[in-house]
C-alpha cells in the first residue's frame, strides 16, 4: 500500500520536487520546454504557490515550490474568481463559468455560490493539485500533438521537504539550477534558458521574485523588501564557488581561475576528503532528491516527532548525517548507503 506523502504540517513549507517521463525517454525539446513553463506559471498564479526555482531537462524536472501556511492564502471571492478564470480557461470556458455564477447570485441562495467557490477553493495551497494539473495539462497537450495515449510520467512526483532557512534552501536552489552544468551542457547557469537562474538573469519578474523569497523569508525576515539585486550577488558566488575554470586572458587582464575537474572530485571521493558545498553541487547527489527532509537538526527532528507513527519503535531520532561533503549543519531524514554522491 502506498504511503502518504510526507509534508509539512505548520508555517510556509519548501518542497524540491522531481518527476521523471517514463521509460527516460527524451522528450523535452524547446516547445515542450516552453509549454510546460508557461502552464507551471499559471498554475502557480491560480494555485496560490511560489515556485522558487525550477530547472527543465530532457526527460525531468525539477521544482523547488514554496506552499503558504494556508491563513495565509486569500480566500476567493467571486471578484478574485473572476479574475483568475482568464489565466486558465479559454474564452468558451471561462464564458461557462462565468454564466453559472451569473445564475447562482441571481437565485439569492449564498450556499450556491459557496459550493462554486469551494470547487475552485479545494485547488489552492496544495503541493499535490499544483503538480497534478500541471502533469496532468502537459500530457494532454502532448498525446493531441504525438497522437499517442496513456501516461507520460514515470510515477507520482517525488518530494523532499526543505527547511526555510537560508542555508538549506540556497543550497538546493543552487542543485537544481546546476542542473545542466553536471550535464555537460553549458558552464554557466545563465546560459541555460530553462532555469530559474537563467530566467531571473533575463529579467522575468517571477523568476526574480522566487529566488529572492529565499533571503525573504531567510536572514532579512518576512517584513523587509528583498529585491533581485539583493539576491543575485549572494547567489551567483555560490553557484560558482569554486566551480568554474577560466584562463589568463591577456587583452582583458582577466586572471585565471581554477576550477573543479571531474576526475578531482572523483579521486577526493577515493581519498575520503570532503568537498566543499559548493564543490558537490558540481555532482549528483541523492540527498537533495531521496533524503525524504532537508535542513537543521532541529527542523528534521521536528518533523520526525511530529509525524512519529510513520516510523519503526527501534528508530529514537530523525535527523542523519550526510556523507561525500562538509555539510556543516544541514541533515537529511533518509541515511542513504549507496552512492549518495555520484
Amino acid at each position: 500500500m502506498r504511503q502518504a506523502r510526507l509534508l509539512q504540517e505548520h508555517g510556509d513549507a519548501f518542497y524540491h520536487c522531481m518527476s521523471r517521463v517514463v521509460d527516460k525517454r527524451f522528450i523535452f525539446k524547446d516547445k515542450e520546454k516552453n509549454y510546460f513553463r508557461k502552464w507551471m506559471r499559471k498554475l502557480e498564479i491560480f494555485c496560490g504557490v511560489e515556485v522558487v526555482t525550477y530547472c527543465l531537462m530532457s526527460n525531468h524536472f525539477h521544482l523547488l515550490v514554496r506552499v503558504p501556511e494556508p491563513d495565509r492564502i486569500p480566500k476567493l471571492t467571486i471578484d478574485s474568481l473572476l479574475g483568475l478564470l482568464g489565466i486558465l480557461y479559454d474564452d468558451t470556458q471561462s464564458l461557462g463559468i462565468r454564466q453559472e455564477i451569473e445564475r447562482a447570485q441571481a437565485s439569492g441562495d449564498p450556499k450556491w455560490i459557496e459550493q462554486i467557490l469551494a470547487r475552485y477553493e479545494q485547488r489552492r495551497g496544495n503541493l499535490a493539485t499544483f503538480l497534478k494539473e500541471l502533469k496532468q495539462r502537459f500530457t494532454q497537450w502532448y498525446n493531441r500533438r504525438k497522437g499517442r495515449r496513456g501516461t507520460l510520467w514515470e510515477d507520482r512526483f517525488k518530494s523532499v521537504i526543505v527547511e526555510g532557512s537560508e542555508a538549506a534552501l540556497l543550497t538546493m536552489a543552487a542543485y537544481i539550477d546546476l542542473n545542466p552544468v553536471r550535464a555537460g551542457m553549458v558552464s554557466d547557469p545563465k546560459d541555460y534558458r530553462w532555469c530559474g537562474y537563467a530566467e531571473a538573469v533575463a529579467g522575468k519578474r517571477r523568476a526574480r521574485a522566487g529566488l529572492s523569497a529565499i533571503l525573504r523569508h531567510t536572514a532579512y525576515g518576512v517584513n523587509r523588501t528583498v529585491t533581485w539585486a539583493n539576491t543575485s550577488p549572494r547567489y551567483r558566488l555560490l553557484l560558482f564557488g569554486h566551480a568554474i575554470e577560466r584562463e589568463a586572458d591577456p587583452q582583458t587582464g582577466t586572471r585565471a581561475r581554477r576550477g573543479i575537474s571531474e576526475e578531482r572530485i572523483e579521486a577526493e571521493e577515493k581519498r575520503g576528503g570532503k568537498l566543499s558545498i559548493p564543490e558537490i553541487l558540481r555532482c549528483r547527489v541523492r540527498y537533495f532528491c531521496d533524503g525524504a527532509i532537508f535542513g537543521s537538526v532541529e527542523f528534521v527532528n521536528g518533523i520526525f516527532e511530529a509525524q512519529r507513527w510513520r516510523y519503526g519503535p527501534k528508530r529514537k531520532t530523525g535527523a542523519r548525517k550526510m556523507r561525500g561533503a562538509d555539510w556543516g549543519e544541514l541533515r537529511v531524514l533518509r541515511d542513504l548507503r549507496v552512492e549518495p554522491v555520484g
